[in-house]
């Protein structure tokens, strides 16, 4: 039986109070630089889904537990917020949100169209999930923001733990080398699907993206097809040249990363909570590279 599709509330959060309040992530952590770039963040969300959706049990319980077909934008508002507020927000507000989202998921069962039996909670796919984004985020920032070596790849995942724990997902990767298993552990499971095109169809016409960049909302929609190994880009029948990323379209898309890697966006969630914790708002942009924050080796190296 489907669950009823409520139509949910987008909660209001301030990420300027209450001063000093630390977030589930340090000021020094690889999160605070990989989630402030908008274009690498929407590029690495459409990764991400693609990736969840091609495992039956998860795109079974989004599809039918989710407003996301008749309401996209609602669904993505809250998924960006929720992304924010695990990075970003004061630990008491994260810990509310994120109980908030578990306790909704614990709700969500049932069974796919072939009879598998799933439920939002089960820990293999909270780990999947958690891979899926940790993945689709910082990949997308090394490819079209800053790149980012293996060593600096370990540090993301090890880092991961500090909201993964909270949305149950224990078992999710904390190194590259545990990224890699799990997408071999996950491959047999990974297969084509209807849906997975109409989301991408949904995505297309959907206003995702603040109207400036409406115009390059296709664009990256394909680089985040792009982001996905190649052995799935091919089962998931997404070779074909209508979602192909042309290298100028990369060239730009690159550019145009980097561009946000230099320039704030006032009132955003990084600019808020960075002011929060006694810094200008422009602390995380700039030339200098994700190693040189302070206190970034202790972190790595604990």
């Amino acid at each position: 039986m489907t669950t009823p599709k409520k139509k949910p509330s987008i909660p209001k959060v301030d990420f300027s109070i209450p001063p000093g309040a630390p977030a589930l992530y340090g000021v020094d952590s690889l999160h605070w630089h990989v989630f402030k770039n908008p274009v690498s963040s929407f590029i690495g969300g459409i990764s991400a889904v693609l990736l969840e959706l091609a495992e039956e049990r998860v795109r079974t319980g989004v599809w039918e537990h989710s407003i996301f077909p008749t309401d996209p934008i609602a669904r993505l508002l809250r998924t960006g917020l929720a992304a924010f507020v695990s990075v970003y927000a004061p630990v008491a507000v994260a810990e509310k949100l994120i109980g908030g989202v578990v306790s909704m998921h614990s709700r969500v069962r049932g069974h796919t169209p072939k009879g598998t039996p799933y439920w939002a909670n089960d820990p293999e796919l909270l780990d999947w999930v958690q891979c899926t984004v940790s993945f689709g985020f910082m990949e997308a920032y090394s490819a079209f923001a800053r790149p980012l070596t293996d060593s600096q790849r370990d540090r993301f995942y090890a880092e991961s733990p500090a909201s993964a724990r909270l949305f149950g997902a224990h078992g999710a990767p904390r190194s590259l080398a545990e990224q890699r298993d799990k997408f071999a552990a996950m491959e047999p499971h990974l297969e084509a699907h209807p849906i997975v095109f109409e989301f991408l169809e949904i995505m297309k016409r959907t206003p995702a993206v603040p109207l400036p960049f409406r115009p390059l909302q296709s664009m990256m929609l394909r680089a985040g097809i792009q982001m996905l190994p190649p052995w799935l880009v091919e089962r998931l029948q997404l070779s074909g040249p209508e979602w192909h990323l042309k290298a100028w379209e990369r060239r730009f898309l690159m550019w145009l990363g980097a561009l946000f890697e230099r320039v704030p966006l006032p009132g955003s969630p990084p600019v808020r909570a960075s002011q929060r914790m006694g810094l200008p708002g422009n602390y995380l942009y700039g030339s200098r590279p994700v190693d040189s924050v302070p206190g970034a080796r202790a972190l790595h190296e604990r």
